[in-house]
């Protein structure tokens, strides 16, 4: 089982046990972690799950689609490394996947 590194906004650093298949946003929100919004519950269509990808562990992530990118481009806070959790499946091999929370818009 994968385990991720996420960062939530007062810098404390967790690890979270991930199951392959979920998208991270579903990960954060089952692990508990508040700061994630996630209002329309991984539809794409709000951008309140927007973390920054710290490392990728040496995975290739799924491209962005034009509707992400939209999305981001809505946000105050958005970075090069900027994507939006629900957005990015998480696979066996993405053990050490570093994420951290973005700041709400």
């Amino acid at each position: 089982m994968p385990k991720l590194l996420v960062t939530g906004r007062t810098g404390e650093t967790v690890t979270v046990d991930a199951d392959a298949g979920l998208s991270i946003m579903e990960v954060l929100r089952d692990a508990g972690l508040d700061e994630l919004l996630a209002l329309c519950g991984g539809c794409c269509s709000c951008a309140t799950c927007h973390v920054y990808v710290a490392d990728t562990g040496g995975q290739d992530l799924v491209p962005m689609t034009d509707d992400e990118n939209d999305l981001l481009d809505s946000s105050d806070h958005r970075r090069p490394n900027s994507r939006l959790s629900c957005q990015m499946i998480i696979s066996d091999a993405m053990d050490g996947f570093t994420v951290e929370i973005a700041p709400e818009d």
